[in-house]
Parts: structure tokens; sequence; C-alpha cells
């Protein structure tokens, strides 16, 4: 939970206790580790909405937890989402900054961060993708993934905004790939990396 002290871990850990109180009603009907996934949303945002919210797709926990087990890659849209993705023995990509991205985003008239997901699929990428901030990237994955172009475990879809991003995880939710969203505009970095961190924690246990 990003503690490292005792404080830090006291204050954490009571902090969970509220939110596990204040959200119990909402998040009965899943399993440990979505449960979990929640929490650490809640947690992560003190918003308490999100358990509402947060919609997870029945082989969302499994895949991921499967491809964490054999350290696959991870693959996120911004690198705040990549900076707060700890303890993982895999590798963690964000390529928006890289060269050949900016040269595919302006040849192709997309965005960088739809580029960085067309770039790692012609780099043989597989494993998880996760995007807390641009639709354009989601959309980019799921047109990859329905062409057979990128090989993909689950999609942890969470973009934050009023345009696009409601639309792209109602995309997303009608894909076979194994996904968590959150309904409407709300989402962001430190849902996705809630989620993901979360799924580390669990891979380990």
């Amino acid at each position: 939970m990003g503690a490292s002290t005792k404080q830090g871990y006291d204050i954490a850990n009571k902090s969970r206790e509220i939110v596990r109180t204040l959200i119990k009603e909402d998040i009965k009907d899943l399993n440990l580790e979505e449960q979990d996934i929640v929490e650490r949303i809640v947690h992560s945002t003190a918003d308490t909405e999100y358990a509402k919210l947060v919609n997870i797709s029945p082989n969302f926990v499994s895949n991921s937890l499967k491809a964490l087990k054999n350290n696959e890659d991870i693959l996120t849209d911004i690198n705040m989402v990549k900076t707060g993705i700890t303890q993982y023995d895999g590798k963690v990509e964000c390529f928006i900054k890289n060269k050949e991205v900016v040269k595919i985003a302006k040849e192709e008239k997309i965005t960088r961060a739809a580029a960085a997901i067309e770039y790692a699929a012609k780099n043989d990428f597989q494993g998880i993708i996760a995007i807390g901030n641009a639709p354009t990237a989601l959309y980019k994955a799921i047109e990859l993934y329905d062409t057979g172009e990128i090989a993909i475990a689950s999609i942890v879809g969470v973009p934050v905004g009023f345009v696009g991003a409601a639309d792209s995880k109602e995309a997303l939710k009608n894909t076979k790939i194994p996904n968590i969203t959150t309904h409407g505009p709300k989402g962001g970095t430190p849902v996705a990396v809630a989620t993901v961190n979360s799924l580390i924690q669990s891979s380990k246990n």
C-alpha cells in the first residue's frame, strides 16, 4: 500500500479497515482477489463510489494472475502508471516517449498513446495492458487484439475523462478480452495502479 514505516503501515491498515466497513455490502459477492482490488481502489482514491462503478469480467483475475506468475510484461499508457507499479519481478514498460512511437504517431496521425500500443504489438508484446488515462490507447489495444496482432492476457481499462473514456470502456466490456473497467468518466492513474499492485500482491500469495 506504499507504506514503509510502522506508523505508515498502521495508518494504511486502519484506513483499509474503514474502507472495508464502508463498502462491504457492495463487494460481498466478489471473490477475495476482486474484493482486494476494489478495496485498494477506494483506499487510493478516497472515493467509495468506486465500489459501485468497478466492473470485473469473470476471467480477469485468473488470466492476470497467470500472466504475472509467468513474469509476462505489463504495458502502461503513461509513465505515471508505470512509476506507481511496484514489487513486480517482470518488466513494466511504457513506450510513449520512444522515438519510434513519436514517428508512428506523426506518420499515422494518431496519438502517441495509441502509437505506443502499436509499437508494443510490433515488438511481440505479451502480457497485461494497464490504461488509466488514454482512451485512444484502449481503442488501439482492442483493435489490435481483434486482428490478432497483439497477445493480451488482460486489460486494466480505466481511462479517466469526459471525452472518449466512458465509450472506450464500454467497447472493452463488449470484447472477449479479460478486463476490469469503471463505469462512466471516472478512473485514472490511481485506479490503474491500485488494480495492478493488488494483482501483483495476490500473485505472490
